[in-house]
């Protein structure tokens, strides 16, 4: 297909404001799939992973490309969260254009700022959508105003200032060129007479740049994505910048350090969510080559001889890392089907490869991993969990710098949206934590809206602590700001001792019941404890042992008063998020396929004594 005909473009929005949905509708609308298929019926078809489907977030930017008309469309579906702009930043690169989505209610936030800078910073041209315009609270205006006021803010030449605007209800597959009657509350269809996902397509092969690039070149490309399927095998993305490429070809990856020759064993393009094996691409197409197995994000892959590499990609540093080890519990071994440190190790280096805004560092057995952000972190965790890795691991830090002798750290930006009622909880919790509040208002629906400064040592926890005191009502982001001056101090800490086992054994009602009168649990009966493991919050500051097995002794004597009845409360769930922000310095938490413990480093009391006295 010639350049001409073809669109590259990438979905960019913050989190829950809709990308995914309206990339639903474009598959739907473009009679990809058959009226009786299945997937005609479902949303967020692009998530396909089960930690995107059951967070309801995306984690890998994926491309698809859909026709239309005579028109070939690469759509690049991106993350909405800040810990994975990493994956934004990769493929932007693929792209000649960007749709971004604003949600009409809550307008501009902390993610469109950041991949609007990027996408203008890359000269791309944009197409505003503002979607959800039938929220009960949507107000257009304002969003507009906001959104003219970032472009001034972001621009990098005049011509960026102009930009065509839709408005759409994604979840309905409805798009208007211009704002119909909201006061009238119309029950809008998708087949309402021109105001289908058409109007959107016409704008990108109208508005949008075909790709660059002379066919007549040597074969050029830089690899955007790391892509593996279980029929096809390891692959490198990326968007042919010049050239064109054949099943069979022989072709160099140009490294940082290394040049590796390969060939090309097939090409893949994604037409809609299936894979189709090609025998030829060209410049401007988007493409998995497999093959180039020792290749990695952002090296160069041309022609033999050719020795054109291409920058390095610019991805934003970390801000939070986390300590890997073995599992080195009691129970260690028992549960996990890669248990060793050379298995972790190896894991985690395989991560690097396509995980761009991670970072590993090495020191014995241990692994320090740096991440964007406790998200970023905790979502790798998990997926080393279910593929059957057993580790633990140790409280996160923040990243800190040292520049002209002086010590910086992290400052994120945060916003939170709470209820009017709930103003207090917000205020009283940030200034625990030294926040600086920037921005403070309130919107049409009473949604009180805040904007603070806070350093990334600070927020650890906080998102916990906040959806459980405003009962789960809280919308929380934040996103990495810059590098600041340390101000001192140590981190805050607002945590109450811990509960520790005495003894190894199984849980039993009566041991539990005398436990919860010092505080709260994690355990349940009949769960498998050791020496030195954490099983609840004390009501007090400092730690207590407790004999969370212990048994009621039979005497063989009758009571007047009877049996004492047990009566248990609910211990609480472990969940890796909870894990990650509750452990203290001289504390881990252990993963394992099918538990998440939380013990001290020290197991015995008489070595956590000594350890404290030194």
């Amino acid at each position: 297909m010639e350049n001409s005909k073809i669109r590259n473009i990438a979905v960019i929005a913050h989190v829950d404001h809709g990308k995914t949905t309206l990339v639903d509708s474009f598959m739907k609308q473009s009679n990809m799939f058959r009226e009786n298929e299945a997937l005609m019926t479902q949303s967020l078809i692009m998530d396909n992973m089960d930690l995107e489907k059951e967070r309801g977030i995306t984690i890998t930017a994926k491309n698809i490309f859909i026709k239309y008309k005579d028109y070939k469309i690469n759509i690049i579906d991106t993350p909405g969260h800040a810990d994975f702009s990493g994956e934004v930043e990769r493929t932007l690169n693929m792209a000649d254009g960007c749709l971004l989505i604003v949600d009409a209610q809550e307008g501009p936030m902390p993610q469109t700022r950041y991949v609007l800078q990027k996408a203008l910073e890359l000269g791309k041209k944009i197409i505003v959508v503002i979607n959800k315009i039938d929220k009960k609270f949507a107000d257009i205006d304002k969003t507009l105003s906001e959104i003219d006021d970032l472009f001034l803010d972001l621009a990098t030449s005049d011509d960026q200032l102009d930009f065509p605007i839709f408005y759409a209800i994604a979840r309905e597959g409805i798009i208007f060129d211009k704002l119909p009657d909201l006061n009238t509350r119309i029950e809008y269809k998708a087949d309402t007479s021109g105001s289908d996902v058409s109007l959107l397509f016409s704008s990108i092969i109208k508005d949008i740049p075909p790709p660059s690039g002379d066919l007549t070149l040597p074969f050029l490309m830089q690899v955007s994505s790391i892509d593996y399927d279980e029929y096809t095998g390891s692959g490198v993305v990326g968007k042919i910048l010049q050239g064109e490429i054949q099943k069979g070809d022989s072709l160099d990856i140009l490294g940082l350090e290394s040049v590796k020759r390969f060939k090309v064993l097939k090409l893949i393009v994604s037409n809609g969510i299936k894979k189709e094996e090609v025998q030829k691409m060209q410049a401007g197409d988007i493409v998995t080559i497999i093959g180039a197995a020792d290749a990695k994000i952002g090296d160069t892959i041309t022609m033999p001889g050719e020795n054109q590499r291409l920058p390095d990609l610019e991805i934003q540093e970390p801000s939070v890392r986390i300590k890997f080890e073995a599992n080195s519990s009691p129970l260690a071994g028992r549960e996990g089907k890669f248990v060793t440190s050379r298995q972790l190790l190896a894991r985690l280096e395989r991560e690097l490869q396509k995980n761009v805004a991670m970072k590993l560092e090495i020191s014995g057995d241990q692994f320090f991993v740096s991440g964007r952000g406790e998200l970023h972190l905790s979502i790798l965790i998990e997926t080393l969990r279910r593929e059957g890795y057993e580790f633990q691991i140790s409280k996160p830090e923040a990243i800190t710098k040292i520049i002209d002798g002086k010590k910086y750290e992290g400052q994120e930006d945060l916003f939170l949206e709470v209820d009017k009622n709930s103003i207090g909880i917000i205020t009283t919790a940030l200034s625990k934590r030294k926040g600086e509040l920037v921005n403070m208002h309130t919107d049409n629906s009473d949604i009180v809206h805040f904007h603070y400064k806070v350093l990334t040592r600070n927020l650890f926890g906080l998102r916990g602590e906040l959806v459980n005191d405003t009962k789960g009502t809280v919308i929380f982001n934040s996103s990495f700001s810059e590098f600041v001056l340390s101000p001192g101090g140590s981190m805050y800490k607002d945590r109450k001792g811990v509960l520790i086992a005495s003894e190894a054994g199984n849980t039993t009602s009566y041991g539990l019941n005398k436990a919860q009168e010092r505080g709260t649990l994690f355990v349940a009966p009949e769960e498998q404890v050791y020496e030195g493991m954490i099983v609840g919050i004390n009501k007090y500051d400092q730690d207590m042992e407790v004999n969370v097995s212990r048994a009621k002794h039979l005497t063989g004597l009758h009571s007047d008063i009877g049996e004492e009845t047990i009566v248990l409360t609910k211990n609480i769930e472990l969940t890796i998020e909870l894990g990650i922000d509750f452990i203290a310095d001289d504390e881990y938490l252990e993963i394992t396929p099918t538990n998440l413990r939380l013990r001290k480093k020290y197991l015995r009391k008489s070595d956590r004594n000594k350890f404290n006295k030194e």
